[in-house]
């Protein structure tokens, strides 16, 4: 009786919680949930959120370079997104002699912007449900390589006519883990300069112990312009570049949001995964999380007391760190947040109860087998997908000179055709040449060796033997026999170390150069490690994973038709998506209550002079003492974060948190310590998301940095009393000064 009670509970769950908080919803599809949204508080219509035929607020939402989210705030290109969302061109632009980390960026005027190469702001144009269209001429018993050779082509097809005599680009992608498909109409721009940026002391306040955490008191917030051609389209980035024009801009509320009312965070979010099999999470939980902690707990040590010691190494690693210890502090309360919610039992009473429906229906035929078949898949995937999760953290957050090693793979193995050909010759050497620059800018030897020597020995142990390169294994005894031995020879010899001799070999290369590198211990380790993993690992892994896929295709349609009363929305996937809830604290554990949001004064209580992460600008500290806070005071105090039920994601970073009017009155940065497990598991009572209130960042710019020409751009508003009813409303007195 107590299974079949918390089965129970769990839909109850989804019935009396979920649906008005739980999702990450297509904007395209945004009438079906409208009416809720409205009772809610929400003003505008789905249309007023989405439209392709006019104006709408999609045309203020910026997926920014690839990986968050950012907004459109004035009628001149101006966008606003995280501080820790800017923070790589913010420290590419940084040195000892202008240390914008430390002391902050600001233009003054527009020359003064700059410009950052590779930095793109893409807009949606359209979403196209093209789900027939990609399955046409597939059925039940289409073979599964004919499946995915079908909607490859279909796809194919439909892209070319979207982007025909037009400068947009398409992508069809996968929805429901392939039961439907929706076509991406993007407008990218290339050309994006640095506006502006708080000094990190406010920008990264709180550093890595405030890090998914509440209270919070951080600015996380930079600022950006878009630059168009004169003919307001996609140029390439030149001095002939105008500010963007856009379709629209999101006013911004000075009189922000209260408890209990509503709010929507429209923005990129990029992966979720809350229709996962128990024999998943199980993965997650216990094997990949724990593994991927060790190893970034071991690098993470040498960083940090590196940076401590060396302002130089402070800058060139500080994008490095923060985006290796956000992954780590995350995983870390993801773990928590799912023991404390049993969630790996609750799928386990989850999927009984799938089986019950399913016998109960008559369809197990359709879908009897499949969990069977996910759990086989998955105890068979294990110890390839160990080997991959190692692969992952080793080559991409591990030291650095094995992915400076691949760029010259190309060069190896195609010397003799490339030097037949002179001008593809000095192309390639030139690239490397640019390669060698970018590298070795951000790189500290002393610092790499240190992360050799920690996490060789960890990737060792994790992965099977007949996995690791040769180099690893039997090769070590030509270096003593340890893995010391092997990066004494790596970080003494090798040319990937060392710029002035990676220089001078490029300098005069020729095929007696490419002899040295094959013998390199650098290139050698690299070549291991990627032909482990491309000839041992990924070619069994990828077989296991498609067929767990099919079967999770089969899973997620049988899930949404026997759980109907569930909330029906597709997993994200860096997609546009809107989700939308309240205003609200929390109760997270027993006997604490958390206030929704926080203030200039919490800001001072936890200032440490000197300290590295709770610092403050004197100014700052003045502004305070003489109570200096502007038009951006609420009745005396200065709000600076607060917190909503909204379901936010990696990607939706920089999103603008929006009232029901879709004005401006925050900036999504984060989500509690308790909310980190939301990508697998959403639990409205606990999962809280955490934003700058707008008139902290608009208080910052303006009385902080002094930039008052950024607020002149701005559309400033109150409510409106009675209030409005219409989108937009002309009336609306701008309170710009």
């Amino acid at each position: 009786m107590f299974k079949h009670f918390f089965c129970f509970l769990i839909c109850l769950s989804f019935l009396n919680f979920s649906h008005a908080k739980e999702g990450m919803w297509i904007p395209a599809l945004l009438k079906a949930v409208e009416g809720d949204m409205q009772t809610m508080g929400l003003q505008l219509s789905a249309e007023d959120i989405y439209a392709i035929n006019q104006s709408s607020l999609k045309d203020a939402i910026v997926h920014f370079g690839g990986g968050c989210t950012a907004e459109v705030i004035s009628n001149e290109g101006l966008i606003l997104t995280n501080h820790h969302c800017g923070y790589s061109q913010i420290q590419s632009h940084s040195s000892l002699e202008n240390d914008y980390l430390k002391d902050g960026f600001w233009a003054m005027s527009k020359e003064d912007e700059l410009q950052n190469p590779g930095l793109t702001a893409t807009f949606i144009v359209e979403i196209r449900d093209v789900t027939s269209k990609i399955l046409k001429g597939i059925d039940e018993t289409t073979p599964e390589g004919d499946r995915n050779k079908i909607i490859e082509e279909n796809s194919k097809v439909l892209e070319l006519a979207a982007t025909k005599d037009n400068h947009y680009e398409a992508k069809v992608r996968a929805f429901y883990y392939g039961n439907e498909f929706y076509m991406i109409i993007t407008e990218t721009f290339e050309d994006v300069r640095l506006v502006g940026a708080p000094p990190s002391s406010i920008g990264k306040f709180g550093g890595d112990t405030d890090n998914w955490v509440w209270p919070r008191h951080t600015g996380d917030f930079s600022m950006f312009r878009i630059y168009s051609g004169e003919d307001g389209l996609p140029a390439a980035p030149n001095e002939n570049n105008v500010p963007l024009k856009p379709k629209h801009s999101l006013p911004i509320n000075l009189d922000g949001v209260e408890e209990g009312e509503f709010t929507m965070v429209y923005g990129f979010p990029g992966r979720t995964e809350q229709y996962l099999s128990s024999f998943a999470v199980d993965y997650v939980m216990n094997t990949s999380n724990p593994n991927k902690i060790e190893m970034r707990t071991a690098s993470l040590g040498v960083i940090d007391a590196a940076m401590e010691k060396s302002d130089k190494i402070r800058i060139q690693y500080a994008a490095k760190q923060s985006r290796i210890s956000n992954a780590w502090k995350k995983w870390k309360g993801q773990n928590f947040g799912l023991e404390k919610l049993d969630a790996l039992n609750e799928k386990k009473a989850f999927e009984k109860e799938f089986m019950k429906r399913v016998s109960e229906k008559g369809l197990r035929s359709e879908y009897g087998e499949i969990l069977k078949n996910l759990e086989g898949q998955y105890e068979e995937i294990f110890t390839y997908q160990i080997a991959r999760d190692y692969f992952i953290e080793y080559v991409f957050y591990g030291p650095e000179f094995v992915r400076f090693a691949n760029r010259f793979s190309s060069i190896v193995d195609q010397y003799e055709a490339l030097s037949s050909e002179p001008e593809k010759f000095e192309e390639e050497i030139a690239k490397l040449k640019r390669a060698t620059e970018s590298h070795f800018k951000n790189y500290n030897r002393t610092v790499d060796q240190k992360i050799f020597n920690v996490l060789t020995p960890l990737y060792k142990k994790g992965v099977a033997d007949s996995f690791e390169p040769e180099i690893f294994n039997d090769g070590l005894a030509k270096y003593r026999g340890t893995v010391q031995g092997l990066g004494q020879a790596i970080y003494n010899k090798s040319f990937f170390v060392d710029q002035e001799r990676m220089n001078n070999l490029l300098e005069n290369f020729n095929a007696g150069s490419v002899k040295k590198i094959k013998k390199d211990p650098a290139y050698k380790v690299m070549r291991g490690l990627f032909a482990g993993y491309y000839d041992k690992i990924r070619p069994r892994y990828g077989d296991l994973q498609n067929q767990i896929d099919v079967n999770m295709r089969k899973y997620m349609e049988g899930q949404r038709k026997l759980f109907p009363e569930r909330p029906n929305w597709a997993d994200a996937n860096s997609t546009l998506r809107l989700t939308y809830g309240k205003a609200e604290g929390s109760e997270p554990v027993d006997a604490v209550v958390y206030k929704f949001y926080t203030t200039m004064d919490g800001v001072m209580n936890k200032y440490i002079p000197g300290d590295k992460e709770f610092d403050l600008p004197q100014k700052l500290v003045n502004l305070w003492e003489e109570k200096d806070y502007g038009q951006y005071a609420d009745n005396g105090e200065l709000r600076v974060c607060f917190t909503g039920s909204n379901h936010t994601s990696g990607g939706n970073s920089g999103s603008p948190c929006l009232n029901g009017r879709g004005e401006l009155v925050g900036l999504n940065f984060d989500r509690s310590w308790e909310s980190t497990m939301s990508d697998i598991r959403f639990a409205p009572e606990l999962c809280r998301n955490i934003m700058v209130d707008i008139r902290y960042v608009l208080f910052i710019v303006d009385k902080f940095a002094g930039a008052d020409h950024l607020i002149h751009e701005m559309n400033l508003v109150r409510n409106p009393e009675p209030k409005r009813d219409t989108f937009m409303d002309p009336t609306m007195q701008s309170l710009n000064r």
